[in-house]
């Protein structure tokens, strides 16, 4: 690795530090080849509008790996709405052991995250090119993840039957969303809400994990 490459991989080992996350150079080295490729066939997939590659960095890949400590408890994992790959790839990348399905409707972003998944040997990554609503898992998963994807009622809406027993939804937030829990289903309700900061950007973000309460039907 050059010394530039080298100097980029040393910061952000020491922002992920910063946020509680302690990264092989393997790991780093892989999700700094993922964000290479993502802003490449970004040019021709429109993939992300962000193209400066430390805000890149920072608002995509950081922001992406903070959620790593919220999924400990979770074996499958579903990212809805995956587009670029985002949090699912980086995830993925630092939780070998943990199973993910990526899924989206958009076909030439599922095509890039195909191309992702053989160039970096993620073995634990299965991507779909699906409308969510369409979906079907059987077992169903132990947490749907989404970021910038739709409200809470509607994430909801359109992937309680892919929710396993007991399991949780885990929402990306950038702001405390008020509005959008008191608009939840009588059926669903809040379990937590977490804050994270992240070092080198000048907002919030917010974890929000919601369930099906007890009397609710959810896959068994």
């Amino acid at each position: 690795m050059n010394p530039e490459l080298l100097k980029r991989q040393d910061n952000f080992n020491k922002k992920c530090q910063d946020i509680g996350i302690t990264l092989t150079d393997d790991k780093s080295e892989r999700l700094l080849n993922y964000l290479s490729l993502l802003l490449k066939w970004n040019k021709a997939f429109n993939l992300t509008a962000i193209t400066n590659p430390e805000e890149a960095l920072n608002l995509h890949l950081l922001d992406s790996v903070s959620v790593s400590p919220a999924i400990s408890n979770y074996e499958t994992l579903l990212d809805v709405g995956t587009g670029g790959g985002l949090p699912g790839i980086p995830l993925a990348i630092i939780n070998p052991e943990k199973q993910f399905t990526l899924l989206d409707t958009n076909s030439k972003k599922t095509r890039f995250l195909k191309q992702v998944v053989y160039e970096l040997g993620l073995t634990n990554v299965t991507v779909i090119n699906q409308r969510v609503q369409d979906f079907e898992n059987q077992s169903g998963y132990a947490c749907i993840l989404s970021r910038a994807f739709a409200s809470l009622a509607d994430i909801v809406q359109w992937t309680e039957h892919l929710l396993a027993a007991d399991g949780h939804w885990l929402a990306m937030k950038g702001q405390y969303p008020q509005q959008e829990l008191d608009e939840l289903p009588e059926t669903t309700e809040l379990v937590s809400a977490q804050e994270v900061k992240l070092p080198g950007v000048n907002a919030s973000r917010w974890f929000i994990y919601l369930k099906q309460k007890q009397s609710a039907s959810c896959k068994k």
